[in-house]
């Protein structure tokens, strides 16, 4: 007989809330924030609570909750494929590197120390520097320099778990050992793998904003939290509502997305304990 559901903490409902708004407004941009880019040159700036501007504008006249709610697909979905992306490398080669060992297992660390050596937000502004400011160049330059961290991680879960009873009975049974990396050991390791992909995603969310603060990553003009917060910063005086909402849209997502996979990961954990 099962034991009692326990329901998820208050906690992580109210994350889980927030990152569904978050996904709402960047799915259906469009329909919820139409007039996000429309701009009013003669309105220019105003401040919050001006009739039909709940936030304020910018120096363009454009309206800051239409534009930090249609700001939130860049937010989500970039993370997202940065977080993915380094942890499918990460979970490919540390899985193979910590069940096989030997050369594999060299090229694969020798790979994660090189990059981990070098100041990721510092190579994507040179990287993106060079090839062009384009948003997913940004992207796809972080999906490479967070996957040695995913590499180690997932190693080290790996190698905890290949000399247990239930590997060495397949090992004996002589299943193949491509089925017992990806069928057998990879089940046991997910807690970690989906703590450590939230995990990164809230991290890829902030270097995402800072890289697009300093003026690379997403065109000028686009909306994305992390362009706002750049173009509020010289607004402060005349509408400080400007920088202060997409600043916290930016923490409270990176907040929730860290708490949500807390809560996941441990989940996840008492189910594997209990099989």
């Amino acid at each position: 007989m099962s034991g009692p559901r326990r329901r998820p903490p208050v906690v992580a409902i109210l994350s889980a809330t927030l990152l569904a708004l978050v996904a709402i407004c960047a799915a259906a941009r469009e329909l919820i924030a139409p007039h996000a880019l429309d701009q009013d040159i003669y309105l220019g700036v105003v401040a919050g609570g001006v009739e039909g501007h709940l936030f304020g504008t910018d120096q363009l006249g454009r309206d800051i909750l239409q534009l930090s709610l249609a700001g939130a697909r860049s937010a989500l979905v970039g993370p997202l494929v940065v977080a993915v992306g380094s942890m499918l490398i990460g979970f490919f080669l540390g899985t193979v590197a910590g069940y096989r060992g030997g050369i594999v297992d060299l090229l694969a660390g020798r790979y994660a120390d090189l990059l981990l050596a070098l100041p990721a937000v510092l190579l994507a502004i040179v990287v993106a520097g060079i090839i062009g400011r384009g948003y997913w160049v940004t992207v796809a330059v972080l999906i490479v320099l967070f996957s040695p961290s995913d590499v180690r991680l997932v190693r080290g879960a790996v190698i905890e778990q290949a000399p247990r009873p239930y590997i060495e009975s397949a090992r004996v049974l002589g299943v193949r050992p491509s089925r017992i990396m990806f069928r057998h050991i990879a089940p046991n390791i997910l807690p970690i793998v989906i703590a450590n992909l939230l995990l990164n995603v809230a991290f890829a969310l902030v270097a995402l904003s800072s890289l697009s603060y300093l003026g690379l990553g997403v065109p000028p003009g686009a909306p994305d939290w992390g362009r706002q917060l750049a173009d509020g910063r010289e607004l402060l005086g005349d509408n400080p509502l400007a920088a202060v909402i997409p600043g916290l849209l930016i923490i409270l997502t990176a907040t929730a997305v860290n708490l949500l996979g807390d809560w996941l990961s441990e989940r996840l954990e008492r189910q594997v304990v209990a099989r």
